[in-house]
């Protein structure tokens, strides 16, 4: 990658209204600049062979924000010569659409291409995405959409198959510590700030480039004396809310690492993800109601009790409400991930049901059918039916099953 830094410091805009934001100040101008997303922009990576291939098709990018999802569109634009327009799927309706429709095919009437960006693009409702399809089968213009919910959920199949989707991942703290170099040389000046309370600055960002730069430049307009230290950081600033979305991607991954930690019987990753969900705001009765299901289709007999261990904790939360009611839940997730693990029930009732739809209409077999009536009764109804208890070791061995 090419040196981040290759630049000489440039002085502070002048303060007020007209100061152009630290994010846009060192905003990358090549993508090789483009820190964090080397798999994707790299020469093996799907950006770099296609850019080395001279062949750019429609793509959607997919990633959490602040990952540089809008830069990299701008920055393919500038790399293939293709007019760049950004719209956004909040701010733009279907007289807007056309609007951009009809200015990209006189573009293209001109000899020129146009990479259309769209942010948000999974606000676009189906009729909205699909209005795209014709003008980027005909080459009028090529797509790149971003999104941070998964596109497979949120975007039409049609569009999917003419876009390729590529994964953008959240930057580690050593990319943001790059962001954070790259942001002192344009300052032209280091932040006032102790290594400890560095690391907890972009700990705070919580792998969001685009608040990093934020919390940083917040740091930079500080008038103080000496360095500031973890503690006086964490009075100046709050902390990024973490990235949950109860209706969203993140919200069943979440639940899903609780329950995959359950029956891995992995103790500390299951109470880790119980309480990853419960600070991003999640419901706990919805989490009572998921860890109660987790003792019926993980444990079931292997244990008994799990359920009813589950159900009590459900109860106490009712009754003591949060955050103490949400102890019993850390509990009953601690009791079910130890417990010992049987899907067979839960197995053999699947199974049951699969063939209980394939045979739906089979009558049960006449041996064991009442006989209330004397017609029933010379119909065969109840003919040779073994009374288990009369039996040897209370066993009969008689088939219940559907002749046949």
């Amino acid at each position: 990658m090419a040196d981040l830094f290759d630049t000489a410091p440039q002085a502070d805009p002048p303060s007020g209204m007209g100061a152009r934001p630290l994010a846009d100040r060192i905003r990358p101008t090549r993508l090789s600049e483009v820190i964090g997303q080397a798999k994707v922009l790299g020469p093996d990576g799907p950006l770099g062979s296609m850019l080395a291939s001279g062949s750019l098709s429609s793509l959607i990018l997919w990633g959490p924000p602040g990952v540089g999802k809008t830069t990299i569109a701008r920055l393919l634009a500038d790399e293939t010569d293709l007019a760049f327009v950004q719209i956004s799927a909040i701010f733009t309706g279907v007289p807007d659409l056309r609007k951009v429709f009809d200015a990209a095919r006189l573009r293209r009437s001109q000899g020129r291409a146009t990479l259309l960006f769209v942010d948000e693009i999974h606000r676009f409702n189906k009729a909205q995405q699909d209005s795209f399809l014709p003008h980027m089968e005909d080459g009028t213009i090529l797509l790149v959409g971003a999104t941070t919910e998964n596109p497979s959920f949120e975007l039409n199949a049609a569009v999917m198959s003419r876009a390729q989707v590529v994964v953008l991942e959240r930057l580690t703290l050593a990319d943001l510590e790059l962001l954070a170099q790259r942001a002192e040389r344009e300052l032209g000046r280091k932040l006032p700030l102790t290594a400890q309370a560095r690391d907890a600055l972009l700990e705070m960002a919580d792998g969001d480039g685009r608040a990093a730069l934020n919390l940083i430049e917040q740091v930079a307009a500080w008038k103080v004396e000496g360095k500031v230290d973890p503690d006086a950081l964490a009075k100046r600033l709050n902390k990024r809310a973490p990235k949950y979305d109860k209706s969203g991607e993140e919200h069943f991954n979440l639940i899903s690492a609780l329950h995959k930690s359950v029956r891995g019987s992995d103790p500390d990753a299951a109470l880790y993800w119980l309480a990853r969900m419960l600070e991003g705001g999640e419901d706990p009765r919805y989490l009572a109601r998921r860890i109660t299901r987790m003792a019926i289709e993980d444990i079931g007999l292997a244990d008994p009790a799990a359920a009813r261990h589950c159900l009590d904790a459900w109860a106490l939360y009712e009754r003591l409400g949060s955050p103490e009611g949400e102890l019993a839940l850390g509990q009953a997730v601690i009791y079910l991930a130890l417990a010992p693990k049987s899907n067979a029930g839960y197995a053999a009732y699947k199974n049951a049901r699969a063939e209980a739809k394939r045979t739906g209409s089979l009558m049960p077999p006449a041996h064991i059918l009442n006989a209330p009536t004397k017609m029933m009764k010379e119909q065969g109804y109840g003919a040779g039916y073994a009374y288990d208890h009369d039996a040897e070791d209370g066993f009969s061995g008689q088939n219940y099953f559907p002749d046949g």
